[in-house]
């Protein structure tokens, strides 16, 4: 595969894609930052039970 038919083929991408609308768009940033919270929660959780009663001279 050549650049030329790498660019052919990122412009059929860009003439078929559409910009979201912005409920769409809000919704789905509303979902990965509510993903991102409940991950992020769950690494601090660990982190701290890990510390708190794995290694307890390492918490302070």
């Amino acid at each position: 595969m050549n650049f030329r038919e790498i660019i052919d083929q990122w412009r059929k991408i860009f003439a078929v894609a559409a910009k979201p609308e912005r409920d769409d768009f809000m919704t789905t940033l509303k979902l990965s930052l509510l993903g991102m919270t409940i991950v992020g929660g769950i690494a601090f959780v660990i982190r701290v039970v890990f510390y708190a009663f794995l290694f307890p001279q390492m918490a302070g």
